[in-house]
């Protein structure tokens, strides 16, 4: 990469980064703990979110942010079920950014808990772009294949959490569960791993129970 292309590059990643930190203040100062999904395309991040939506709305307001090149067809997935839900269409950019999550958010009803974004399918540009979120989750799904923390080494160290989906079809993959923990693990420390299945529910409630208590510490901080 040439100088003049980095330092436009760190331009606009430092201009993302303000942006975001505005975001990120305004929602906690609004009691809303945002959470940012990451993860390849077809990991599972809307049949997750809608399995978090059902179990959620009985006793917490939430609202969803959806992310795609092209349609609305997530959002309206989410909306089915009787969540609010705004759909971002990047029409061609790999990934969201704070100023996209800016101009939804005037629409987002101030009295929510729970505000989720669920970003473009890709595990790579998502990671060097904050969007004022409060958590950030990286999912990984069987399917792809249990080789992927070292081979997209920034989504994983970015994150907060990794969310391991579609386990109920472990018995017809070879993915080694253990491995990836490992090599997460080793990459970043601090990374919370929860083991999920939206068709079965497997670990949905313990996510769930991460969300709320990092809803309530993010209360008593601007309290």
């Amino acid at each position: 990469m040439k100088k003049k292309e980095l330092i436009v590059l760190q331009d606009l990643l430092g201009t993302n980064k303000k942006i975001a930190a505005t975001i990120r203040g305004e929602l906690g100062e609004r009691g809303i703990l945002a959470v940012n999904f990451m993860s390849s395309p077809g990991a599972g991040k809307t049949s997750l979110l809608e399995r978090i939506a059902e179990r959620l709305q009985a006793t917490a307001k939430i609202a969803v942010i959806e992310g795609d090149i092209e349609t609305e067809r997530d959002a309206e997935r989410i909306r089915a079920i009787g969540v609010p839900a705004w759909q971002i269409t990047t029409g061609g950019a790999c990934h969201l950014e704070a100023k996209m999550i800016g101009k939804v958010l005037p629409s987002v009803d101030a009295g929510i808990d729970f505000l989720f974004i669920e970003n473009v399918g890709n595990l790579v540009c998502p990671a060097s772009y904050e969007l004022g979120e409060h958590l950030r989750c990286v999912l990984l799904s069987t399917p792809e294949g249990d080789d992927k923390p070292k081979k997209y080494p920034k989504a994983f160290t970015t994150s907060d959490c990794l969310v391991l989906t579609k386990v109920d079809l472990l018995p017809y993959l070879p993915f080694d569960i253990e491995k990836v923990k490992k090599e997460a693990l080793g990459l970043n420390p601090r990374l919370k791993i929860f083991v999920t299945s939206a068709v079965t529910g497997l670990g949905v409630d313990d996510l769930i129970g991460y969300f709320r208590s990092a809803r309530q510490e993010l209360k008593d901080r601007h309290a």
